[in-house]
């Protein structure tokens, strides 16, 4: 298939000579929803604070648009959206609408503020969402593409429009939305395959249809947005860049509803690693792609997993004897891109209870870290405390210590002390001291062994009701003395969060993953408690 290598209309062109040098091939416009759809995943919240790191790591790293939340979803999320917007350096600033006039207000008044607006709106088309969910015909659905797009390119130039569920609306149907979303004014058309249905030949067939048959098609850039309920949420946004599509809608790590979106470290290096076949260029700076991944990963508290693409702990092991034979004669034997080329250290840690600040400084710069004179001193505490008690102390402790300080900066509760007494004739004991807003607590709580004995120490001190879904240990490094990774789930009233945990001491990283989740359990309640009084 001939695919049509015309330079995107609208403000693609502004993106190419912001975010990277001039290139012979087709420029792919790459737009991050991490930090709205990626938080939709159940258990994904953000805090404002985190939001803004992640924002700012975006930007720097390239991305042509930070979708950065919902703004009519909350006070805290049009807060975000806001913050962000304001301290947005190169990259566009969207914010998500509802095909509501309310909604698209708030999103204007979100990302008035940032160089590069954006509001993106959307309304379904397919006749299963028109049946059972919109409960609207086709004529009254294209009325509303009308009325939302042409208020919300009133408030910006820049509108991105987006039809859900278009790979089940029918293509008639679907060209008549996708005409009159441009003729009202919109400068981008999303397709996104909403519940991860389709295959990437479809998928390449209806973007082709679509731009071939829409008659002001050309005014417009046209965006992918897939899914990943059937695991072809990449390959389908691949498909559909061969189909005319030069806008890219993904995540870091894939994290997002259901089964997750596309993940982005694997988009980029797919059209980075095999630009022989797939001849289009994006701005993302991939050095940068291991950083962003663990720093969403931490706020989330969503562990990678370890066979996962580009990021995964295991992407560029080698533990079968044929394939480090292979390695050690030449790495392009059984590698097909570098460690160092999406940011991941070759080596181990080689460093110990006698290493001094600079050292750890200019680690942790290698590491990509840039920590504040008062992050980098509780850390270097926090890693001396570690090497009296670790015999080898690797990369990946390093960033399970450092991740978990900048995770845990603003928490009102925090672990001072514990001690646990267990073993086979019990009863087992947890004696906890807690430091509740400045307040220190001290408790000694029996259980039915000694994880159950720290969580009743933490109700004591802390009087709540949640349900724990999920208790999760997995070590951080190889050996006996490898710091264990805990992760706890806790919902109340139908709100889940995730927390994480890291220590040498497997019943310490279950107090302070319990508590990672405990905090934002509370402060999920404050900011509700605030809306509701003003």
């Amino acid at each position: 298939m001939t695919v049509s290598t015309r330079k995107p209309a609208g403000n693609a062109s502004a993106h190419t000579a912001s975010s990277q040098p001039t290139s012979s091939k087709d420029r792919v416009l790459i737009f991050d929803t991490t930090l709205r759809d990626g938080e939709q995943c159940p258990g994904a919240t953000m805090t404002f604070e985190e939001k803004l790191e992640i924002a700012e790591m975006l930007d720097a790293m390239g991305v042509d648009i930070i979708e950065a939340g919902f703004p009519i979803a909350s006070d805290g999320d049009f807060e975000a959206v806001s913050e962000i917007a304001r301290r947005s350096k190169r990259a566009t600033i969207a914010g998500l609408a509802r095909a509501i006039s309310g909604d698209i207000a708030r999103a204007g008044e979100a990302v008035r503020h940032a160089p590069r607006p954006r509001i993106h709106t959307f309304v379904s088309t397919s006749p299963i969402h028109l049946e059972h969910q919109m409960r609207k015909n086709q004529e009254q659905v294209l009325e509303i593409i009308t009325a939302t797009v042409t208020q919300a390119r009133n408030l910006v130039e820049d509108v991105e429009w987006s039809a859900m569920d278009a790979t089940r609306t029918p293509i008639d149907y679907l060209c008549r939305t996708v005409e009159a979303a441009i003729r009202a004014g919109a400068t981008t058309i999303n397709l996104p395959d909403t519940v991860g249905y389709a295959t990437p030949d479809e998928y390449r067939t209806m973007f082709k249809a679509v731009r071939e048959r829409v008659p002001n098609a050309d005014k417009a850039i046209f965006s992918v947005h897939c899914h990943n309920d059937l695991g072809l949420a990449v390959a389908n946004s691949l498909a559909g860049i061969e189909g005319g599509a030069r806008q890219v809608e993904c995540t870091l790590n894939g994290i997002g509803e259901r089964a997750g979106n596309a993940a982005l470290e694997e988009v980029v290096m797919a059209l980075r690693v095999r630009g022989d076949v797939l001849p289009y260029d994006t701005g993302i700076d991939a050095t940068m792609l291991m950083r962003a991944s663990k720093a969403v990963s931490t706020a989330c508290s969503f562990p990678v997993q370890y066979n996962k693409a580009i990021v995964g702990r295991n992407a560029f092991a080698h533990e079968s004897g044929i394939h480090q034979d292979g390695m050690l004669k030449n790495n392009t034997t059984y590698e097909i891109m570098t460690p160092a080329s999406v940011g991941v250290t070759k080596t181990s840690l080689v460093m110990g209870k006698h290493s001094g600040r600079a050292a750890f400084r200019s680690k942790l710069k290698d590491m990509g870290y840039d920590l504040g004179d008062n992050q980098m001193e509780d850390a270097f505490t926090r890693f001396k405390a570690l090497a009296d008690r670790k015999k080898h102390v690797y990369d990946e402790d390093i960033e399970a210590l450092v991740d978990e300080n900048i995770a845990t900066a603003h928490d009102r509760i925090k672990l001072e002390s514990l001690t646990v007494i267990a073993g086979t004739r019990g009863p087992q004991r947890a004696t906890m001291k807690l430091d509740v807003e400045g307040r220190h607590v001290t408790e000694e709580v029996e259980g039915n062994g000694p994880i159950d004995a720290i969580f009743k120490a933490i109700k004591t001190i802390v009087p709540h009701e949640v349900t724990l879904e999920l208790y999760d240990v997995h070590a951080v490094t190889e050996g006996t003395d490898a710091q264990a990774e805990v992760s706890v789930r806790l919902s109340r009233d139908g709100s889940s969060v995730t927390g994480r945990g890291a220590d040498p001491d497997t019943l310490v990283a279950s107090a302070k993953a319990y508590l990672a989740a405990l905090n934002k359990l509370i402060a999920r309640g404050a900011r509700l408690h605030a809306q509701a009084a003003e």
